[in-house]
């Protein structure tokens, strides 16, 4: 891999990290600033060099070839993707475990779209126009089968770009498998999620058929995106959370879980959950929200999830913080490694005492940080203190369980 100098060692780290036999220092998602973009960091960056890399930092003065004149210019040109993204890695270290991989997403549900939604396209987001937003529509007379197709036209767009990004990328880096959703999350997209909330009550068997078949759905897209995106050992990497596994690495979530029971989510999610978790080879969990708490011990019946991703909403403090025990004392309990997002605080100080805190109580075998992009020396800084301090901590919590 071109941009990476410690290939085989992080590797080797994500593969004893999904077993939760990681040695030596945990897992760390460290990119670094190179020396001469310091002065840059202040600079306001104007429209079309900076929101390309959503993923994994920032541009800083990004060359005017590479800039985007609209918004299909910015998601849909291959060249330009891979051409950004190659200025990006020639502008930084990626330190740590973190490594190359070009996010070539459509945005998060892009399964939606490929099933008969609409993409909206903006600067720093997407959003997807139901198409089956009537109110006076109904499932069961009104709406079609929901059937994947490659020819598709959305799908068709969107694997191409993967596929050209792909081609133009090498051995260079990775182009991470894209955030396509799964279950309800899908049908919200579709359907309007207000609408689709008073379905589960109205129109519960169409609900549970309907679910099915964007489960089916997603195993044809995701085998493609997962065809498209391999490296030639069958190895992937998946966008937005960074990681990186031998086989089908990927992500499960249901964020409409936010807005509906504990009975409503064994009933119409996790069957499909729980055999997603066993098409993957490589699965992390993304739990996002307060509201989502409540599914976790549904959630962590699933035989195949690896690994336990916590996010605490919009604006909410980072994964560090000692109220959310509660959910990773559950997860370590069942066997599951630890992702977490670490941001609050004012510097890099303050990170490497909130990360401290969570390496003492659930041991380096099993955890994964990722931090913001920082400077040379703030990285430096960091993963000297982890080398020192955290190898082959056992933590506190996991010597419990023993």
């Amino acid at each position: 891999m071109k941009y990476k100098k410690n290939w085989e060692e992080t590797k080797s780290k994500f593969e004893g990290y999904w077993k939760q036999k990681n040695t030596g220092r945990p897992l760390m998602h460290v990119i670094a600033r190179k020396p001469e973009l310091e002065p840059l960091v202040k600079v306001p960056h104007p429209e079309g060099t900076y929101r390309d890399q959503m993923c994994q930092g920032l541009n800083y003065d990004l060359p005017s070839q590479y800039l985007w004149t609209d918004m299909e210019d910015k998601y849909q040109n291959a060249e330009k993707l891979v051409g950004r993204y190659r200025h990006f890695c020639e502008t930084h270290e990626f330190l740590g475990e973190s490594f190359p991989n070009l996010n070539v997403d459509f945005g998060p549900g892009s399964l939606a779209a490929y099933l008969g939604a609409d993409i909206g396209f903006s600067e720093d987001t997407v959003w997807f126009k139901p198409c089956f937003n009537d109110e006076d529509m109904y499932w069961e007379d009104d709406i079609p089968e929901l059937v994947f197709k490659e020819d598709s036209p959305w799908f068709e767009k969107h694997i191409k770009v993967v596929r050209e990004c792909r081609k133009l990328a090498g051995d260079d880096f990775y182009v991470a498998i894209p955030d396509l959703m799964e279950n309800i999350d899908v049908l919200a997209s579709l359907r309007d999620t207000s609408l689709l909330l008073m379905d589960l009550a109205g129109e519960p068997e169409e609900i549970e058929k309907r679910v099915n078949e964007v489960t089916e759905a997603w195993y044809k897209a995701m085998g493609a995106m997962y065809d498209a995106c391999r490296d030639s050992n069958g190895a992937s990497a998946y966008t937005v959370f960074q990681v990186w596994g031998p086989g089908k690495c990927i992500k499960l979530q249901c964020d409409t879980g936010a807005m509906i029971s504990p009975q409503m989510f064994r009933q119409f999610v996790l069957p499909s959950l729980k055999e997603q978790a066993k098409w993957g080879d490589q699965v992390l969990y993304h739990l996002d929200g307060p509201d989502n708490i409540r599914h976790l011990d549904a959630v962590l019946e699933c035989e195949g999830i690896s690994a336990l991703q916590w996010t605490s909403g919009d604006s909410g403090p980072d994964g560090t913080f000692e109220e959310w025990d509660q959910i990773y004392d559950k997860a370590v309990a069942k066997g599951l490694s630890l992702w977490v997002k670490v941001y609050s605080g004012d510097n890099v100080e303050d990170w490497i005492k909130n990360t401290e805190r969570v390496v003492k109580k659930y041991g380096s075998d099993r955890t994964f940080f990722f931090y913001p992009e920082m400077s040379l020396k703030e990285a430096e800084r960091l993963l000297s203190y982890a080398e020192e301090n955290w190898r082959d901590i056992k933590g506190s919590y996991t010597m419990s369980l023993a």
